[in-house]
């Protein structure tokens, strides 16, 4: 409040704005802490995903303790520590056609801080439909990309994100988002510049990256602006309306999640288990029983299992423990780190849930 130019009447904007960010990962953990910490009045987290190790270098309100958990009601529990007297709403769902619109409409700025293709052009499609600001990020590897979309330019012209990329890149255009890997710091500094422009947005402070595509390398600290404006045609990329949306396939031609995980119950493990190139794994410590008889398996205790992945080369992969939690976070793990994996399942509610229905 102090700040020459920022002032008091700018904080009483903060604190009357809403900001919904979709992806509390590496993006999202630091635009949701510096956006909670800036008193933005209410601030929204969509995120369907579990805590992961591998997330913990880059998504820093996570820590070990928290490897397994929901993602968004973890983050929504830190971040109100942080500032108890804003409201903070988490919604640990899958952002899809069916819920972006209402969720969406709620709030005055979406931050993307998703990771595939497929969330950024459903994003995008929607914030056009609502005319709802969307400030963009990016990273991959050592390179990282912000911009603002869908914000009224000196004609009253809006531009998006197929004004840069009017249709989602092949399959085979650009290398897997699960092997090209990130340097954790890269994320940190992108989310906070996505928070930064957020923050612009609602004060009018400054200038915004509306219309302008600005590209960072963090190896050589280099910094370029790409200018982009609305381009004749692109309105016709976008679904005209709400029935038009929800009817919308958005293909996921790049997704960091990799392989989906799929929740079995007894009968349809009984079903996959002998099949050509199906590997069942028990993740359960030796000492925990009742042991699996009769079906052939492998035991790899959770305590050592991020050891042992790179021994685990098979195209199915159905994992077991004693109440379906650890195999959850054993399919996450081979699910970022083995990509070759066409198929994942985890026995819901595990062993102790189905022991009536297996001979143990």
């Amino acid at each position: 409040m102090i700040l020459q130019g920022f002032g008091r009447e700018g904080q009483q904007k903060l604190s009357e704005a809403s900001v919904l960010v979709v992806g509390a990962g590496g993006l999202g953990c630091p635009a949701l802490q510096y956006l909670v910490a800036a008193g933005i009045g209410h601030v929204g987290i969509v995120d369907d995903d579990l805590v992961s190790l591998s997330n913990l270098h880059r998504q820093i309100l996570f820590s070990a303790d928290d490897i397994g958990g929901q993602k968004a009601e973890i983050a929504a529990s830190r971040l109100s520590q942080l500032n108890p007297d804003i409201e903070i709403t988490n919604y640990p769902v899958r952002l899809n056609v069916d819920n972006a619109l209402d969720i969406i409409s709620g709030y005055d700025i979406v931050v993307d801080g998703t990771d595939n293709f497929s969330s950024r052009y459903m994003i995008n499609d929607a914030c056009s439909l609502l005319k709802k600001a969307l400030v963009f990020g990016a990273v991959s590897q050592f390179e990282g990309q912000v911009t603002v979309f869908n914000v009224p330019d000196s004609n009253g012209k809006r531009s998006n994100y197929r004004d840069l990329f009017p249709e989602p890149p092949g399959d085979d255009e650009i290398p897997n988002c699960a092997q090209a890997g990130v340097l954790g710091v890269l994320p940190g500094i992108v989310g906070t510049m996505q928070a930064a422009e957020v923050i612009k947005l609602i004060t009018g402070v400054g200038t915004s990256l509306s219309g302008k595509l600005l590209t960072f390398n963090i190896l050589n600290n280099q910094y370029y602006e790409v200018a982009y404006a609305p381009s004749p045609g692109t309105h016709t990329l976008i679904p005209a309306d709400k029935a038009a949306f929800v009817h919308m396939h958005y293909k996921e031609s790049c997704s960091t999640t990799g392989t989906a995980i799929v929740e079995i119950d007894a009968s349809q493990f009984k079903e996959l288990v002998g099949k050509p190139s199906t590997l069942v794994i028990d993740v359960r410590e030796e000492h925990e029983v009742p042991r699996m008889t009769g079906i052939e398996h492998k035991v790899i205790p959770m305590s050592s299992f991020y050891n042992e992945l790179e021994n685990i080369e098979a195209e199915n992969v159905i994992l077991v423990c004693q109440h379906g939690i650890r195999s959850m976070y054993a399919a996450e793990l081979l699910q970022e780190e083995k990509p070759g994996i066409k198929k994942l399942y985890s026995l819901k509610g595990g062993i102790s849930r189905w022991v009536s229905e297996f001979d143990l």
